[in-house]
């Protein structure tokens, strides 16, 4: 049995060689960018010393955790990650879905490329650029939301130096930049939907919310448990570039998150061990969240990841 399996395995690799060949690429960028500098880990264990090397470097155990804990900055920029992830979880997750089942409900096609085709061109752009527009859109002089205020008589407000505004920049811009992408894969799971069953609904007397809870829903329901798994997993993996480039010392009240504070402290003031300490933890937290996830997932429905 196990050597007919075998044969049937090497049977499978023959046959596919040309496409697994394709995997090669991944594969290796995976172990050069994912897996060697996990050896990097230990450094937060150690007084690290860039001389000295990791192995030679003082071993600490637990010193830098300790220290990240009883710093005065610890709470506030944990706070400022779960509530940005928070946010962008809440208000961003359901956008994408909404936007698919609207554009499936369009009739038109010239009508449903143009916003499909629309709503796509914010992810092809890079972070910069979309900073920059959101910058000059801000701007209180010479900014397109400052002018429109104006013409109400609103005097116009430098609201990306304003720490209780930042948030909302962040997140809405976020959903602005990726919804048309995460769309996709929900106009791709409606297709997979039986048309027969609209039909059998519409004989019913259905009417189209009707049809859309009870069939389009449900139809696309693994794909949004799935994506919301990962989407856990994300919830402290805020974006460092985007942070970094929007927010000042005015706003670090409410914009400093552990990335930009792991890159101030562990890159600019060369304190690696502390850095990738404090990354370390917030991993260990990401993987216990995406854990937690997939696990009620699987309780309360067929739906998980493993």
């Amino acid at each position: 049995m196990n050597g007919g399996t075998q044969s049937g395995l090497l049977r499978k690799i023959i046959r596919d060689k040309y496409l697994l060949l394709l995997l090669i690429p991944l594969l290796i960028y995976y172990v050069i960018f994912k897996y060697i500098p996990m050896f990097g880990i230990i450094i937060s264990f150690k007084q690290y010393n860039l001389f000295q090397g990791i192995w030679a470097s003082e071993w600490v155990g637990l010193k830098y955790y300790y220290q990240f804990f009883q710093s005065p900055d610890a709470w506030l920029i944990i706070r400022n990650t779960f509530l940005l992830g928070f946010y962008k979880l809440i208000f961003g997750f359901p956008v994408p879905i909404i936007l698919a089942l609207l554009i499936n409900e369009v009739r038109s096609n010239i009508f449903k490329r143009f916003v499909q085709t629309a709503s796509y061109l914010p992810h092809f752009l890079s972070t910069v650029i979309i900073v920059g527009m959101i910058t000059m859109f801000l701007s209180p002089t010479s900014g397109v939301l400052g002018e429109v205020l104006s013409w109400f008589g609103v005097a116009p407000k430098a609201y990306l130096q304003d720490p209780a505004w930042f948030r909302t920049i962040y997140v809405a811009s976020g959903i602005w930049e990726e919804a048309g992408w995460g769309s996709i894969i929900y106009l791709a799971a409606l297709t997979a939907i039986d048309p027969q069953l609209y039909e059998a609904a519409e004989i019913d007397g259905a009417s189209r919310w009707r049809k859309t809870w009870h069939i389009t829903l449900p139809g696309i329901a693994p794909a949004m448990i799935i994506l919301f798994i990962l989407q856990m997993g994300k919830l402290i993996e805020i974006g460092f570039e985007k942070v970094f480039l929007l927010y000042n010392p005015a706003t670090y009240e409410t914009a400093d998150i552990i990335s930009t504070y792991v890159y101030r402290v562990g890159v600019v003031e060369g304190n690696f061990a502390y850095g990738t300490a404090i990354d370390l933890f917030m991993s260990v937290i990401s993987l216990v969240f995406i854990l937690g996830a997939n696990y009620a997932s699987r309780k309360w429905s067929e739906t998980s990841l493993w």
